[in-house]
């Protein structure tokens, strides 16, 4: 065999080198990530109609500000841009953006899916801005459907992810050795798009923002040098508190510049001078107690979107006590106790202002109090203790298993919601073109979600025809839009009275009426069938037109 063993003729097997386990874990740790966001934003596409209550009025008046000079709608003749600065246009004007390229309702779900997917990011980047794994972030989830979410509080929910934004950011600004004035730029901006979105957040940062620099050691502190070199090592975040501080104070200004009607007892109305007891009505201490755990999840009737939240809030506790028994094998940290307890003392400045703030300030702003409960509870259930790297891993996946526990039975009862409402389309088919529409809503409640989520629906049939509601956010001060002309004439008590409606007082300036939850024989009297017909009929709502 030419000198050649049996041994040399044989073809030498290619070895293939394996990946280091280091290199496929973060892998595999992107794919659990990429499975909770998309668990996270699943319901919201789980059908076209959305159980939010104020969500028809949010989009009415997008639907104005994109069609303003529409000549084939009521607009042009009803509603101007409101002049000067807008406080909360961010919303408005970021989904009127993508209203230029996708219809209205794709644009907001767009919009939706980002605030959704972005809290347990935003999360992620603050608790790795605090040095700490980032697998806790995911059982944030359940809070993106919270009562916030259901009454529609857009603005205030989509506040949330940056106002987690910003604390990271700080913390960047504080600890970073380079390019500090790259992340006090992103800090300061995080704060101008915070009070874009909504004002509420800024009195809970301007809390928060003191806290952490209280408790972050920079650089600067473990060199030696004078108190003016550390006190300049901060600069960015005290530049930060001073732009909110402005902010806030410009925006307060400005709603102070729109005085509210006194109207002891009348709704929407001020009760007394802005800062009396009149007008500041708080919660019993039991109430406020109970909403900690009531309004995370409180979206349906059945109660199902709870269980998102109960299997989070023990995988949490599972994970503090997987902390508690392997706490001698990690090495000592090196933070302080006042650094390690930042992100519990982060929770629990939200649950004290949760308590410390009235529920409302009539005539201004109203659902103080309880909204504080979404930015505590989520900073809470993210507070786990570290733990070891195997661990950790194996918690990652069940927080992305958690996420899908969440998004089931919420695209279930999307669904189910979406199957019930649509027995407005054919009302919305039934209307004429550029209506006068008042919704007299005598039971806006549905049968699947716990909230009165159908209280705008006139809005609906507004939009869709390119008409005028009784009652619009338009009216509101922070609105982009504003009426040039006298608005129609409202329910003397506000929308959620109905039973205080007078045809003669109210009635002779609208041609279309939606009613659900009574007769519109008892509600328009010998009226219905002379001045007044049934166009349409679905479902629990009747359509009444003038007759021409």
């Amino acid at each position: 065999m030419d000198g050649r063993s049996r041994a040399d003729l044989v073809k030498p097997r290619r070895v293939v080198p394996r990946a280091p386990v280091s290199a496929i874990a973060p892998r595999i740790d992107l794919l659990a990530w990429a499975i909770g966001s998309l668990a996270a934003i699943a319901p919201l596409w789980a059908g076209r109609n959305l159980p939010l209550v104020d969500l028809p009025q949010h989009l009415y008046v997008i639907s104005v500000l994109h069609r303003l000079r529409d000549a084939t709608t009521l607009y042009p003749l009803y509603f101007d841009l409101r002049q000067g600065p807008n406080p909360y246009f961010g919303y408005y004007y970021l989904v009127g953006l993508l209203h230029t390229l996708l219809p209205l309702e794709l644009a907001n779900r767009v919009f939706l899916s980002a605030y959704a997917a972005g809290l347990p990011l935003s999360l992620a980047f603050l608790l790795r801005s605090l040095k700490r794994p980032a697998w806790p972030a995911l059982l944030a989830v359940p809070f993106a459907y919270g009562d916030g979410l259901a009454w529609g509080f857009i603005n205030y929910c989509a506040a949330l992810p940056l106002t987690f934004l910003s604390l990271g950011l700080c913390l960047r600004a504080l600890t970073a050795t380079a390019r500090r004035a790259l992340w006090a730029v992103l800090f300061t901006a995080s704060l101008a798009a915070v009070l874009a979105m909504h004002i509420q957040p800024l009195a809970y940062l301007a809390l928060a923002l003191p806290f952490l620099l209280l408790t972050t050691p920079v650089p600067a502190d473990r060199s030696p040098g004078s108190f003016g070199a550390r006190l300049g090592s901060r600069w960015p975040v005290l530049l930060g508190l001073a732009l909110a501080a402005l902010a806030g104070a410009g925006w307060l200004a400005l709603r102070l510049r729109h005085p509210t009607e006194v109207a002891y007892g009348v709704p929407g109305k001020a009760w007394g001078p802005l800062l009396s007891w009149a007008n500041l009505p708080y919660d019993p201490f039991a109430d406020r107690l109970a909403s900690l755990w009531q309004l995370p999840a409180n979206l349906f009737q059945d109660g199902s979107d709870r269980w998102g939240l109960h299997v989070a809030s023990a995988l949490a506790l599972f994970a503090v006590f997987i902390a508690s028994l392997t706490a001698r094998q990690r090495q000592h940290s090196a933070e302080s106790w006042p650094e390690r307890s930042r992100l519990v003392g982060l929770s629990a400045l939200g649950f004290a202002l949760v308590f410390a703030m009235p529920r409302d300030i009539r005539g201004y702003m109203y659902y103080v109090a309880p909204r504080f409960v979404l930015l505590a509870a989520p900073l809470l259930i993210v507070s786990v203790p570290r733990l070891p790297a195997r661990p950790a891993r194996a918690f990652l996946w069940l927080a992305a298993a958690c996420a899908i526990v969440t998004a089931v039975p919420l695209c279930r009862g999307f669904a189910a919601f979406d199957r019930e409402a649509r027995s407005l389309a054919p009302l919305v088919a039934a209307a004429g073109e550029r209506p006068m529409v008042m919704g007299l809503m005598f039971d806006p409640y549905s049968r699947v979600v716990a909230h009165p989520v159908y209280q705008h629906s006139a809005a609906v049939i507004a939009r869709e025809r390119g008409g005028v509601p009784d009652y619009s956010f338009i009216l509101a001060p922070y609105s982009p839009v504003r009426f040039r002309v006298a608005a129609p004439p409202p329910l003397p008590y506000g929308e959620w009275e109905p039973s205080a409606f007078d045809y003669a007082a109210q009635g002779w300036a609208y041609d279309h009426f939606l009613v659900r939850g009574a007769d519109p024989a008892r509600v328009f009297g010998s009226r219905l069938g002379n001045e007044l017909a049934i166009a349409a009929r679905s479902g629990d709502f009747w359509l009444v037109r003038r007759k021409r």
